[in-house]
């Protein structure tokens, strides 16, 4: 089974990015990338307050047009937010023009300072312009849970092999990943607590220079 973890290169490409916390705690910071949808989202939700848990939702500025109420409920609930562009394009693919206008249209909705590149890219041009005002999240472990290839087992398995200390994990509020969310997402959180994990949020970006 295939899991995703970061290459050294790509550190070495976004060198400031976050791709890991400290391992000083034995905690981890929960993600959830391209939501809010109606038909997983609220369910994410409800899971994370049965086990009292915070997260970061990184959202498409497009539905949280779509779904205001969505949005707000996650807000209300204590959790952080996390910018992932306004239609969810992949930096390599687009002009840093156009990257750039869809970063900051999500923003208009979206009010953060994280930032997540859709599919984990950027061209370097995109990356400085983006840091200055945003701390660029990455990921310790990509728990695949919208492959084809994955089921809910494999999915949980992933996190139980590859979850340390620091270590930033991606699930996505999506309907591609539902049927392994439902399976894996509260037992991989359960499992984290009886390991001893405590459970985190990002701070607030530090400006640059300081």
């Amino acid at each position: 089974m295939f899991i995703e973890q970061p290459a050294k290169f790509l550190r070495w490409i976004y060198p400031s990015a976050l791709w890991r916390m400290s391992d000083a705690e034995r905690a981890v910071y929960l993600t959830f990338d391209d939501g809010p949808i109606p038909e997983v989202t609220p369910w994410v939700l409800d899971v994370l307050r049965r086990y009292d848990v915070k997260a970061t939702f990184f959202m498409v500025g497009d539905n949280v047009r779509k779904h205001p109420d969505v949005y707000a409920r996650v807000v209300a609930e204590g959790h952080r937010i996390g910018n992932h562009t306004y239609h969810h394009i992949g930096g390599l693919r687009h002009g840093s023009t156009t990257y750039l206008h869809e970063v900051d249209k999500a923003n208009e909705l979206l009010h953060t300072d994280l930032f997540r590149p859709p599919h984990g890219w950027m061209k370097t041009t995109q990356y400085h312009y983006v840091k200055k005002y945003y701390n660029v999240v990455m990921w310790d472990l990509v728990t695949r849970d919208y492959s084809t290839h994955l089921n809910g087992v494999d999915v949980l398995r992933g996190v139980m092999r590859y979850a340390r200390p620091g270590s930033i994990i991606t699930f996505h509020d999506s309907l591609k990943s539902l049927d392994k969310l439902l399976y894996a997402l509260p037992r991989a959180i359960a499992w984290l607590q009886s390991e001893g994990y405590a459970f985190k949020v990002f701070g607030p970006k530090v400006p640059d220079g300081q």
